[in-house]
């Protein structure tokens, strides 16, 4: 697939030949570049209904995304380190919309102490800030009729950085969200439509003091649902061709 995942669709069995379609059963496993152990996880049957008025129809079970989310969990790909200077392009897991919400801002120790005292009375002059987020569990993928969600458990670091280029850890939080996207074919492309269900904030351990979480968290809540998610949507709407 890419350098951190690889996909193993050999046949589970011999191709059933009937005589108005042959049914191909695929393992469909992801798994780490280069581990091949088997995943935490437990294989479900399932057919395809019974339709005749296309040449071909593909499935892919939950047992396909479950593995392919534990693959780039363990190859690392949810542990991502974002700077001031980093832009919204770099978005590519769902996990972390923060980051696109990020590049609103030229994100600095000024702005956080904006929305949090405890990091302008820490932080008299203005400092860029690193952020460093990371997911703590395998994202949770679920199917559902005709969209599926993502639950996702993560953490976020957030760093001064000083001029001689050194850091200083300001405060971790602990990160819940939970999202849903809806799809349909419509003209031969596979739209999406996304929803952020849940963004939880909690404040595990600081430098700077105990302070509520609560205004970061309404404030990134509201940037992602008139923001983020729109601009998403946007881009979902356009559709993916499909063969």
């Amino acid at each position: 697939i890419d350098d951190l995942a690889e996909i193993d669709y050999s046949l589970n069995s011999l191709p059933a030949v009937f005589r108005p379609f042959i049914d191909l059963d695929l393992k469909g496993i992801v798994y780490p570049a280069g581990n091949y152990s088997g995943p935490p996880y437990v294989a479900a049957p399932f057919t395809i209904p019974d339709q005749s008025d296309s040449m071909l129809y593909l499935a892919f079970s939950e047992y396909f995304f479950q593995t392919c989310s534990f693959a780039y969990y363990t190859a690392g790909a949810f542990n991502i380190t974002i700077a001031e200077e980093v832009k919204s392009g770099k978005l590519f897991y769902l996990f972390f919309f923060f980051l696109q919400t990020c590049s609103y801002f030229n994100i600095s120790t000024e702005i956080f102490g904006s929305i949090i005292p405890e990091v302008a009375k820490y932080s008299v002059t203005p400092y860029p800030v690193m952020l460093k987020l990371m997911a703590t569990e395998i994202p949770i993928i679920s199917l559902e009729q005709d969209s599926f969600t993502a639950e996702i458990q993560g953490s976020m670091e957030v760093f001064a950085v000083l001029p001689d280029s050194t850091t200083h850890s300001l405060f971790t939080m602990n990160i819940a969200a939970n999202t849903s996207i809806a799809l349909n074919i419509f003209d031969q492309k596979l739209m999406g439509s996304l929803c952020l269900n849940r963004l939880q904030f909690s404040l595990t351990h600081s430098n700077v003091g105990f302070f509520e979480i609560s205004l970061l968290e309404n404030i990134l809540s509201y940037i992602l649902q008139t923001e983020v998610i729109p601009s998403a949507n946007a881009k979902l709407s356009k559709g993916f061709p499909l063969p």
